[in-house]
This record gives structure tokens, C-alpha cells and sequence, in this order.
């Protein structure tokens, strides 16, 4: 009797081992054909084990992959200037050039280097430039916009386009002809020697600080002397860009090649006419308030004595 007990309660303990209709479930419903299904059973009371130790353990391979998006904002030198970095290659590989940029919305739907981001960028409110870097973009905007305007929406379309996957920047061959940009601080044959180590000392020891700055730097020659230059990105409109010349480059360039005599800042096309109309508008702004140059002639000058 007492033998035909003790069987009877093993067989009860043995079954109880079996798992719960919801585990077997559980175990028959998991799609996953390389997870690793497995019972452990580490309960001091190997008959009695929880649903907890019977739960089936699947492989981190049922879990979905997650793609992290981290954009970086940093500010520059230039307070109307914020330079954004997607963590990845904003221009395409290979690219003629080290750099791109759109200062009118027609810049960015004609040749050769359309951008619908840059065009929606130019879009927003206040934004007056966009400068594409290798990896960064350089928002520019106008004294009278607020960062806290801009940047919210800036920062939602770069986000949208670095999810989507699409080229920010496209190459287009014009149907006029006109040729590529290239670097100007590339390597030319038909370059002379001193512009050769003009080149060189512009690409490896000014260029990184500058594009650090968000910006970057284009020779447009030597001349008598003087070496010209074309800021770019948010060193064009920064206000110490004259100090960046003066005291950096020009103090650079000097020492190390005894040709250089000065540096000047060249400005294009657009721009010089800019500049007349608004000394222009300075006149006529100065007349309206009543400001009339000091004259050497007439009545009460120096010219005249009165009797």
C-alpha cells in the first residue's frame, strides 16, 4: 500500500511538470522560424515550476531593427548663420565640387546642381542663403528673422529628406552649355608656381577652419600681388569676414610666400550692383533727414568774411 501511494503521487508530480495549455499555445503561435525556443526550469523545486520559468525565450532576431536619426545643429561665428550636420554625406560621391550654394530660388531648379531641399529651405521665411558642405548644411538668414522661426522648420525638412532616402543635391548637364563648377583650389598644370603654393596653403591650412565655421573659400586669382578671394557659406555675410581676410589669411599667406602682398576680397556681379544701390538709397536716406555735406563755399564758410 504504501509503495502503490508513492507511485501514485510521482505520477501526479509528473504530470504537473507539463506546461499550461496558454504556454504550449504560446509556443505554437510564434512565427519567428530562427528564434530559439527553450524551457528553463531553475526552481529550487524542480516538480513545481512557475509560469514564469516555463515561458518560452525567443531570439532577439524577432525584435524589429530601429534606424536612429541624429541631426546636429551647431552655431558660428556669424549669428545670422546655423550650420546643420545629418550625420551622413549631404553632397553626392564623387561631386565636382566641395560645395554648393543657392542664394535664389532659381538657383535651385536650373543647372547643373537643382535641389528641391534647397528650394523649400529658400522657402521658408527670413532664410536668404543655403550652402551644402560635404557633410553639413549652412542656413543663412536675414537681421530681422528669429532663430526660434527658422530653425523648427529648417530642421523638419532636413529631417524629411534625410528619411526619405532621395539625393538632396542631383547633377543636371545644362542644355546651354554652361560647365560645372570645379574646385578652385584644384590642382591645374597651367597653374604658375606661386599660385600652386597659393593653392596649397589655402586647401590644407584655411579651408578646414573656415568649413568648420560653415562656410568655405574660393581663389578667384593672383594679380599684382594681391591674391582674391570669395567667401562662402556663413562667412559671406558674416561680419568679420574683413577681420577673417586681414588678419588670417592675408597674415598667412605673407609669410609663408614673399610674392603675396595683400589679399582682396572679390565680389561678384549681383553683388557690386547691390552695394552701389544701397549706398544709393544711403544718399537719398540722408537727404530725406535733412543731411547736407559740409561745404567750402558761401555764407558762413570759411571762404567768406563777412564785412
Amino acid at each position: 500500500m504504501a509503495s502503490r501511494s508513492l507511485s501514485q503521487s510521482v505520477a501526479r508530480s509528473v504530470r504537473s511538470i507539463r506546461p499550461s495549455t496558454a504556454i504550449a499555445r504560446s509556443v505554437r503561435t510564434c512565427q519567428c522560424p530562427a528564434a530559439v525556443r527553450q524551457i528553463h526550469i531553475t526552481s529550487s523545486n524542480p516538480l513545481r515550476p512557475s509560469y514564469r520559468q516555463l515561458r518560452p525565450v525567443t531570439s532577439s532576431i524577432c525584435q524589429p531593427q530601429k534606424r536612429t536619426l541624429f541631426i546636429q545643429t551647431e552655431d558660428t561665428p556669424n549669428p545670422d548663420a546655423l550650420k546643420f550636420k545629418p550625420n551622413q554625406r549631404v553632397l553626392p560621391d564623387p561631386f565636382p565640387s566641395p560645395y554648393v550654394e543657392y542664394l535664389s530660388p532659381r538657383s535651385t531648379i536650373t543647372p547643373p546642381y537643382p535641389s528641391p531641399l534647397a528650394a523649400q529651405l529658400l522657402a521658408i521665411d527670413g532664410v536668404t542663403g543655403v550652402f551644402f558642405g560635404s557633410d553639413y548644411i549652412t542656413i543663412s538668414k536675414d537681421a530681422g528673422a528669429q532663430w526660434a522661426h527658422v530653425k523648427p522648420e529648417a530642421f523638419s525638412l532636413i529631417t524629411e529628406a534625410v528619411t526619405s532616402g532621395q539625393p538632396m543635391v542631383t547633377i543636371k548637364e545644362s542644355e546651354d552649355g554652361v560647365e560645372e563648377e570645379a574646385d578652385s583650389l584644384a590642382y591645374n598644370e597651367n597653374d604658375s608656381e606661386v599660385v600652386g603654393m597659393i593653392k596649397e596653403l589655402l586647401e590644407t591650412r584655411i579651408r578646414p577652419a573656415i568649413q568648420d565655421d560653415g562656410g568655405d573659400i574660393e581663389f578667384r586669382g593672383f594679380e599684382n600681388g594681391q591674391v582674391y578671394l570669395k567667401l562662402r557659406g556663413a562667412c559671406r555675410t558674416c561680419d568679420s569676414s574683413t577681420v577673417t581676410l586681414r588678419n588670417g589669411i592675408e597674415s598667412m599667406l605673407m609669410h609663408y610666400i614673399e610674392e603675396v602682398q595683400g589679399v582682396q576680397q572679390a565680389f561678384d556681379q549681383e553683388e557690386e550692383v547691390a552695394m552701389q544701390e544701397f549706398q544709393k538709397f544711403e544718399e537719398r536716406l540722408r537727404a530725406q533727414q535733412g543731411y547736407v555735406p559740409a561745404s567750402t563755399t558761401g555764407k558762413g564758410t570759411l571762404d567768406t568774411v563777412e564785412g
